[in-house]
């Protein structure tokens, strides 16, 4: 009796024409069953966004290395709930986002697109990995991370991931290989961000965001900045719920406002 391939559902935000996700559908498509659904635009810093204002269309587009392929006037999430509650027949084994043009390692994680689709897969308890490599080239070279990403897929697989949690893996940018990839924590740090004045043609004011990354502890190497800046492939697992570990550390907000 044929063992049944794994059923991968790949989603990204970059949208359905971007590199990094035709090179993750090929890699894939190796190793399992391969459905990709993704937005037809991209969706950069869209987190875990829904479309309820305005109707979703769904277009099938021609397969790529064996894999279906759509695309959905969405966002990332919009997608995966397409991909599971529509157009899936079954419930896919791991949702694999990416590959992402672009970091999401420290608090970018929080804004990412890429990652709201790996939230998505996570909160329909299926194992989530989402996959960025730090650059913005429309043309990177994602060939690095390939052996990489077939061994972190293959083991989530085959161990699966607790209820809740999925991992956020960054891959630092041009390195011919990798050496290392190492389970760290999210880097401390925000972005210092600004919204740049321009005038269009009509003389009309318009704003562009503009800003950059500020480390807070950019000395200490079990984060994921620090790995990145040195080489080493990153993997921060993050919780889909955002609860305070001790909330009764704010027991005194259980009172009304007669006993104030």
């Amino acid at each position: 009796m044929t063992e049944k391939r794994p059923l991968i559902l790949v989603s990204n935000d970059d949208g359905i024409s971007a590199k990094g996700v035709h090179e993750l559908v090929r890699v894939l498509s190796g190793i399992g069953d391969v459905v990709c659904v993704c937005p037809e635009s991209p969706q950069s810093g869209m987190s875990m966004a829904l479309t309820v204002n305005s109707p979703l269309r769904v277009k099938k587009l021609e397969d790529y290395h064996g894999a279906g392929m759509y695309k959905v006037s969405g966002t990332p999430v919009d997608c995966i709930k397409m991909a599971v509650d529509n157009l899936l027949e079954r419930k896919p084994d791991i949702v694999v986002s990416g590959i992402n043009h672009g970091s999401n390692a420290a608090i970018n994680v929080v804004y990412s697109g890429t990652m709201g689709a790996a939230f998505e897969g996570c909160a329909y308890g299926i194992p989530s990995v989402g996959l960025s490599l730090t650059s913005h080239n429309e043309d990177a070279d994602f060939s690095p991370c390939y052996p990489w990403i077939i061994k972190i897929v293959k083991l989530v697989l085959e161990k699966g991931l607790p209820y809740g949690i999925c991992l956020n893996v960054n891959f630092p940018a041009h390195y011919e290989q990798f050496e290392e990839m190492r389970v760290v924590r999210s880097c401390k740090g925000r972005w210092n961000d600004r919204y740049e004045e321009y005038l269009d043609p009509a003389k009309r004011k318009f704003y562009w965001l503009a800003g950059r990354f500020e480390n807070e502890e950019p000395e200490s190497e079990d984060t994921d900045e620090w790995c990145l800046n040195h080489g080493i492939i990153s993997v921060v697992p993050v919780m889909l719920d955002p609860t305070f570990p001790h909330p009764e550390q704010f027991s005194y907000l259980n009172s009304s406002p007669d006993n104030q």
